[in-house]
């Protein structure tokens, strides 16, 4: 049975609503910079998360449910919820959790190493919010993904080798935070292909793109509003680029890497990153 206007709504609710929520409590009790960047985070994430659980309707044991809502950062509820469990060719080999385990310890690496740049604040800030990445994104998810294939769940690594992209569309469709790629391919990109043509849905899904890190990233920066939701501008014009000219990884990494210092803007690495790595080391 389709889904109510009534029941699309209440999945929407928790996105909507509750990010904004977590914002006016953060600037109304004046949390420190990096707590309200990573509640708001959070909030964004808990009402994608709810909404993937909410339009899957899947039969399965309340554990499984509570595993994909609490235990894994994937957004594909159907695909973790399934009965058919993951075939053995499939699940991961020892080699695969080693791999995972060593970015994790270059992440790990990268924050102490950002200890050593203290009279270099900017530099110490890229140099710890890549070790981050490392960290979650490159390292502790990818263990999770492991110990979920492991035990049977379609749960598969969120980051699929990017540095190994040939296009900007591989990059950002089939390597790069896939969990974000199956949200918004479901809930962005097909409806909205249908109606205005897919190369202006993914025009929208690159401004929303922009607009959510704008919101995690420059509100709480206090500053550099507006150079996230650029970034991803730049994205989506190499991605048209990229159709007229073809493909290059030369194309490629310039466009991904050369705007990046407006994604993560002086603002934000020295009024929440560097803050960040003040508290969390020594």
């Amino acid at each position: 049975m389709k889904p109510t206007a009534r029941s699309r709504l209440r999945g929407w609710l928790p996105l909507l609503l509750l990010p904004p929520a977590v914002l006016a409590h953060g600037v109304y009790w004046e949390w420190p910079a990096w707590v309200t960047m990573w509640a708001v985070a959070a909030a964004i994430f808990a009402g994608c998360k709810w909404l993937t659980w909410r339009r899957s309707p899947i039969a399965a044991p309340a554990w499984l449910h509570l595993a994909y809502l609490f235990g894994w950062p994937g957004l594909d509820a159907s695909a973790f919820l399934s009965s058919t469990p993951l075939p053995a060719k499939k699940r991961p080999k020892p080699t695969e959790w080693l791999f995972a385990a060593a970015k994790t310890a270059v992440g790990v690496a990268l924050l102490v190493l950002s200890m050593v740049f203290r009279e270099l604040p900017l530099l110490r800030g890229w140099a710890g919010m890549v070790g981050l990445i490392f960290v979650l994104h490159f390292g502790t998810f990818h263990l999770l993904s492991c110990f979920w294939r492991t035990v049977g769940r379609d749960a598969r690594p969120l980051m699929h080798w990017p540095i190994l992209s040939r296009s900007l569309s591989e990059f950002w469709g089939r390597r790069w935070n896939t969990a974000f790629r199956d949200l918004t391919h479901r809930f962005l990109f097909a409806p909205l292909a249908s109606r205005i043509g897919a190369k202006w849905a993914v025009a929208v899904g690159f401004v929303l793109s922009g607009v959510v890190h704008d919101v995690v990233i420059s509100i709480p920066a206090g500053g550099g509003y507006g150079w996230p939701t650029l970034y991803f501008l730049i994205q989506g014009g190499g991605l048209l680029l990229e159709r007229k000219i073809g493909t290059s990884r030369l194309l490629t990494a310039v466009v991904l890497l050369a705007p990046a210092f407006g994604l993560f803007h002086p603002p934000f690495v020295l009024t929440v990153v560097v803050p960040m790595l003040d508290s969390i080391t020594l």
